[in-house]
């Protein structure tokens, strides 16, 4: 017992001194070059953004798909309504994508791929869907993530509910600001 408690005693303030920091030393900022502050959009933003689309749909008397992406194309949120089609549950998810990983609502991006030969392949890439309803979502000038619908009844109803998506008093939009 008195070999542990002397243990304790020698050891401990070693410990402590192990783990501050020299204030006398700067900290170097070459590993910071290997680090990038990001924004993360929150599932409670996501929830916000859909109940927007949502209200849109409503007035436009649509019921729709809405996937809600982070910056790196994963999924934060899908919801679907009753009565839309299966099908709609992937394709609102792809135009999210599509539109994440382009940066440019797929409407825009469709109709540039299909008038220019050099980017009209871009329909061939396997995630990519070159439909309307696809929107970026910014904030302060960043991507953070993408919204995708489905089932609005055409290429720009869905665009038209992707884009009425933002929560404006939080500075997420859906086109740079």
């Amino acid at each position: 017992m008195k070999a542990k408690l002397l243990i304790l005693v020698y050891l401990f303030p070693g410990i402590l001194l192990a783990q501050t920091v020299n204030p006398g030393k700067e900290v170097s900022t070459q590993s910071n070059s290997y680090i990038s502050p990001s924004y993360q959009l929150t599932l409670d933003a996501a929830v916000e953004l859909v109940k927007q689309a949502r209200a849109c749909a409503s007035d436009l008397g649509k019921a729709v798909t809405i996937s809600i992406l982070d910056a790196a194309g994963q999924v934060i949120l899908i919801s679907r309504q009753e009565n839309v089609g299966p099908h709609n549950t992937e394709a609102a998810r792809r135009k999210a994508y599509t539109s994440v990983s382009t940066r440019t609502p797929t409407l825009l991006l469709s109709r540039n791929a299909r008038s220019n030969p050099d980017t009209e392949n871009l329909a061939n890439l396997p995630e990519l869907l070159l439909l309307g309803g696809g929107c970026p979502l910014w904030f302060d000038g960043k991507l953070v993530g993408a919204i995708g619908v489905a089932g609005g009844g055409s290429p720009e109803n869905d665009d038209l509910i992707a884009k009425s998506a933002a929560i404006s008093a939080a500075g997420i939009f859906t086109q740079i600001n």
